[in-house]
């Protein structure tokens, strides 16, 4: 076996230790969200058995971090960030972060005259903080129709119906992070009937 790889391989339990105690989760908790079972965790952070990418893989989610991060990989030389843009309706969305869970940071584009220029508010469980960075920034959040200019902010909870546009005809670019379960897919925010009493 490959130096390089059989060194990172041995790294790798005491790095789950570190993570599992930084985050002050027991092997019978990480079990339980893993489905591995107590005994292999153990063996794995003592480093009496190989990890495998079938135990990595829910490992590296359980934690947050990316598999490179778990097993240290080691950095291309290329500094360049290698970010993959989303295109939906207009919009262009870029993540900013590439750990799995917990806050996500992206930036938004959206071009002046879009065809996201209808509002058509949508609600999803989680948080939302907004910047704006360039442009003037149309927000529908329930009841209320605002406008944010360049360095101003905004903070709302993502249950409530909302929607983005560019103000103006020009783009407009600003920063979101989601809470945890920001990241969900959104789902069409519906009235709630006329005649139904409130829950």
């Amino acid at each position: 076996m490959d130096d390089n790889l059989d060194q990172a391989l041995t790294a790798v339990g005491p790095r789950l230790r570190a993570l599992r105690r930084q985050r002050e989760v027991t092997l019978a908790d990480l079990s339980a969200t893993t489905g591995i079972s107590v005994s292999t965790l153990s063996r794995l952070e003592s480093g009496d058995r190989r990890p495998t990418l079938q135990l990595l893989l829910p490992l590296a989610r359980a934690h947050g971090v990316t598999l490179d991060e778990l097993v240290d990989a080691p950095p291309t030389g290329d500094p360049r960030i290698h970010l993959r843009p989303i295109t939906r309706d207009g919009m262009t969305m870029l993540p900013l972060t590439r750990r799995a869970g917990g806050i996500q940071a992206y930036k938004l584009v959206i071009p002046g005259g879009s065809p996201r220029r209808e509002p058509d508010p949508k609600t999803h469980e989680g948080y939302e903080w907004l910047y704006v960075l360039n442009g003037r920034l149309r927000i529908v959040l329930g009841d209320q129709d605002l406008v944010l200019s360049p360095g101003e902010a905004a903070e709302f909870d993502t249950r409530v119906p909302h929607w983005f546009g560019a103000a103006d005809p020009e783009p407009v670019e600003f920063l979101i992070l989601f809470g945890a379960q920001g990241e969900r897919a959104h789902l069409r925010a519906r009235p709630k009937p006329k005649d139904r009493p409130d829950q």
